[in-house]
């Protein structure tokens, strides 16, 4: 069985960088891809960005381009959100999730079938 683990997320002023991590036990992690998504209350959950299982591609969201950097480490079964200049509207609760043998370049949220319980990042202005 799967489990994803998050943690780094807390509060920040705008301008700010966050890493999140998260970790996965279960399986053989260098298996899966692995993506981030985040979801505000009320919201769907969208997409951040993903990679593939040997961290060779990369896919990111228009709306964090350039400030967020994925990357993981198959040797300690972790997945990295490396988040800089942060901005208020970057509040919410991030998710890693995991995709059995996927590219890297999926972006939608059912495609992943492993999520894990999510991490709040706060952005005051």
């Amino acid at each position: 069985q799967v489990q994803l683990v998050e943690s780094g997320g807390g509060s920040v002023q705008a301008g700010a960088s966050l890493r999140l991590s998260c970790v996965m036990s279960g399986r053989t992690f260098s298996n899966y891809a692995m993506a981030w998504f985040r979801q505000a209350p009320g919201n769907v959950r969208e997409f951040v960005a993903t990679i593939s299982q040997r961290g060779g591609a990369t896919s990111v969201a228009d709306s964090v381009l350039g400030r967020f950097i994925i990357s993981r480490d198959n040797n300690k079964n972790t997945v990295y959100l490396q988040m800089n200049s942060l901005k208020p509207e970057d509040t919410t609760v991030y998710y890693c999730a995991a995709q059995l043998g996927g590219s890297g370049t999926t972006r939608v949220k059912n495609e992943y079938k492993h999520w894990g319980q999510g991490t709040q990042v706060t952005v005051s202005s």
